[in-house]
């Protein structure tokens, strides 16, 4: 009873000047909300990495011709330096390596009966699904025989199919690339934005012959020379020392001297994501930290409040007293008050918050993950604030003396 009783009191006073109570935790309220939305946020952030690792590949390493320099730096794959003989070399001489698949690359303009669509175009060996693990919406896939007769068969990404094909099944179809008629095998599975923002599934996939002699035939690229080499390794605790030996030996094969550089460029999946999750991570905290200051406004708001709150109800405090009340009684009653200001905020901010998050992740092109954890540790905050900054007012209030503050006016 005796606790419930300085609750009673203190929404009772809360109650006399409503207007005033709501202003004063508007900080709270703030500072709670968007700290939510901030962690929910920065979640969801962490599991679209998440998800562009798993349609990317945790095991998987690209090898791309590296930069070259004649008195001009020029970049990766200026210099067609890879080749098919290279692929065969790190799938059979590193033991971590699953697969290792050439592949060259270009862009054509695809027709399809009075639809067309300009796409990248991938010239592959068989090894290529394995290491992408790549399969199909539907379909079939391209058979080990079409491979080796060269047969002029593609596999279409979704947002060609949808494209080309919208609300059909594509499959048996027949499509021009460059002129030279394709016949559909199936449609890949959706795979979604790489994480440079590259639609993965805006791509035909074609035998490497067909695609060297029939579309894609560059003199760059003449004899047995590829764009780059996709590597799976065999598990992603293999991938850095993979990508070491890798390195090892194409240095070697490429007879390079200490002094050289490479001329070749192997890029790490895992690497790179995990680092724009880190950038993700620190830009979410960041964010979190600037709505905390709401918080510390909102708590300096309540200790105004309340300070004010004091001068104007002190001839009350001096009748509390008169009639038996404790100074610790005050304080307890001061402190309550200041304390549930700063609870309810917090409560109206968690919807807030809660509500905000939806409305991101309804309206926005970003997921936003609620955290519980967040919430919980939002709400206990709001309840320190409530402390931190009440205790001053109520302490002031408890210390009042009996007969100055009834004389006062």
């Amino acid at each position: 009873m005796m606790l419930f009783e300085p609750v009673r009191d203190a929404f009772r006073a809360l109650r006399v000047n409503i207007m005033r109570s709501v202003l004063t935790t508007l900080g709270i309220i703030i500072g709670v909300g968007a700290v939510i939305v901030m962690v929910a946020v920065g979640a969801g952030a962490q599991a679209q990495v998440a998800e562009i690792i798993n349609s990317m590949g945790a095991d998987l390493l690209y090898v791309f011709p590296g930069s070259t320099t004649s008195r001009v730096r020029l970049g990766a794959g200026s210099l067609p330096t890879l080749n098919e003989e290279d692929a065969e070399a790190i799938q059979k001489e590193i033991l971590e390596v699953q697969v290792a698949a050439p592949y060259i690359r270009g862009w054509a303009q695809i027709i399809s009966g009075n639809q067309n669509w300009s796409t990248a175009v991938i010239g592959v060996t068989p090894e290529y699904f394995e290491a992408r693990e790549w399969s199909l919406d539907n379909g079939k896939s391209i058979a080990a025989e079409e491979f080796r007769g060269n047969s002029k068969v593609v596999l279409v990404g979704n947002t060609v199919a949808q494209n080309l094909f919208p609300g059909q099944d594509p499959s048996g179809s027949v499509i021009r690339i460059k002129r030279v008629p394709f016949t559909v095998a199936g449609v890949l599975q959706a795979k979604g934005y790489s994480m440079g923002g590259w639609d993965q599934d805006d791509l035909v996939i074609i035998p490497m012959a067909p695609a060297r002699k029939k579309v894609l035939g560059e003199r760059a690229l003449s004899g047995r020379l590829v764009n780059g080499i996709a590597v799976k390794v065999l598990s992603p605790e293999f991938v850095s020392s993979a990508e070491k030996e890798i390195r090892e030996l194409l240095r070697q094969r490429h007879r390079l001297r200490p002094s050289q550089e490479n001329d070749f460029w192997i890029r790490n999946q895992v690497e790179a994501l995990e680092s724009r999750a880190e950038s993700s991570r620190t830009m979410s905290l960041l964010l979190a930290a600037v709505a905390s200051v709401s918080l510390m406004v909102g708590g300096i708001g309540i200790m105004n409040i309340m300070i004010v709150s004091v001068t104007e109800r002190t001839r009350e405090i001096g009748l509390r007293m008169a009639v038996g009340a404790r100074r610790h009684d005050i304080l307890m009653q001061f402190l309550t008050e200041a304390v549930a200001l700063s609870m309810i905020g917090g409560l109206i901010g968690i919807l807030l918050g809660v509500a905000g998050s939806m409305a991101f992740t309804a309206f926005g092109d970003w997921p936003a993950i609620i955290q519980p954890s967040a919430i919980a540790i939002a709400f206990t905050v709001s309840a320190a604030v409530g402390i931190f900054f009440g205790f001053y007012p109520a302490r002031k209030a408890s210390r009042l003396d009996p007969i100055e503050a009834l004389r006062r006016e």
